[in-house]
């Protein structure tokens, strides 16, 4: 039986990731969803935000879909993203944005760089080790062009090597991959790179860099669909699969019922691809577009909406719509 881990984490986690659960059990009423409590809650109440015998749940599970989790600004804190991205060596994440005209996968390191979690603090001086080793960058490039094969076959490189030593040694393994590999790339410094994507969406495919680069360029290029509420993403390793919305916790505008679940859904709908469902993935994805179509829209994109409003829609669809399996 497939087993599904379903994460709410914090924020408005516990609002957009009910939706995206009640789409899979519509769909896939067959599956065997199992919930798992993480994050900066969990701590209040516990004083561990993540345990041991939580990674080992979510590694029974056959794919995770994942909310939003709280990461406070603690020296004594430690990430659960991170932990778990580690715990389950999901080295790949993979952030698409697409629209008319565009359509544009940013392949992000995921488990070392910026945040590879070597940090020291001092009196006078904090400093993080960034780390770029030849086995990470060989695996997530090597995940990139896979996923350019599967698509339009062009590979940027997004670096920083004209100022940063261990851009150079990214870029040039990247180019010996591509070259290894008879895919067509060209390599740009990433400041650039988050300029040209916003002004030629169209002219770009897959992009692969490193993490902290990966993690902002993604959420810049949320600009061009109407914003982070929109993006979905998915953290892969050769054995572990985790899909969650690229937008945060959120604390803001949690419990006000005026989330956009819409990157909850998609990331649920890549869930869906991963494990061989195409067709409940287009389905999920054609739902969010007849609702969307129908003019019902959340108040980040131009409507008056709630959260459960929204999804009721969507899950409204996507009930009319026949079954196919």
């Amino acid at each position: 039986m497939t087993r599904i881990a379903i994460v709410e984490g914090d924020g408005i986690g516990h609002e957009v990731i009910p939706v995206a659960h009640q789409a899979l059990e519509l769909l896939h009423p067959e599956y065997d969803y199992f919930p798992v409590d993480v994050g900066y809650g969990r701590w209040e109440q516990t004083g561990c935000p993540c345990a041991d015998a939580d990674i080992a749940a979510l590694k029974t599970a056959d794919a995770v879909l994942f909310g939003a989790v709280t990461t406070p600004p603690m020296r004594d804190y430690q990430s659960v993203v991170l932990r778990i991205r580690k715990a389950l060596d999901l080295y790949a994440n993979l952030r698409p944005v697409k629209s008319d005209g565009f359509d544009i996968l940013i392949v992000r390191e995921n488990t070392e760089g910026m945040y590879s979690g070597i940090e020291e603090i001092g009196p006078d001086r904090a400093t993080t080790l960034r780390v770029v080793s030849r086995t990470g960058t060989e695996r997530i490039v090597r995940a990139a062009i896979r996923c350019a094969g599967q698509r339009r076959g062009k590979l940027t490189i997004g670096h920083k090597a004209n100022v940063l030593k261990s851009d150079v040694f990214f870029r040039d393994i990247c180019i010996a991959e591509a070259q290894n590999a008879g895919v067509e790339y060209n390599d740009k410094y990433i400041d650039a790179l988050g300029l040209d994507i916003l002004q030629h969406p169209g002219a770009y495919d897959v992009v692969v860099t490193t993490n902290i680069f990966g993690d902002i360029i993604s959420d810049v290029s949320s600009y061009l669909v109407g914003g982070l509420g929109l993006v979905p993403s998915a953290n892969i390793g050769d054995r572990y699969a985790l899909f969650e919305p690229v937008h945060g916790s959120a604390p803001d505008i949690a419990g006000k019922n005026i989330a956009n679940p819409i990157a909850a859904l998609r990331s649920a709908a890549m869930l869906l691809a991963h494990i061989g469902d195409q067709e409940g993935a287009e389905r999920i994805e054609s739902a969010i577009g007849t609702v969307i179509s129908s003019g019902i829209l959340t108040r980040d994109i131009g409507g008056s909406a709630g959260t459960w409003e929204f999804g009721e829609a969507v899950l409204k669809a996507l009930g009319n719509c026949p079954v196919g399996r």
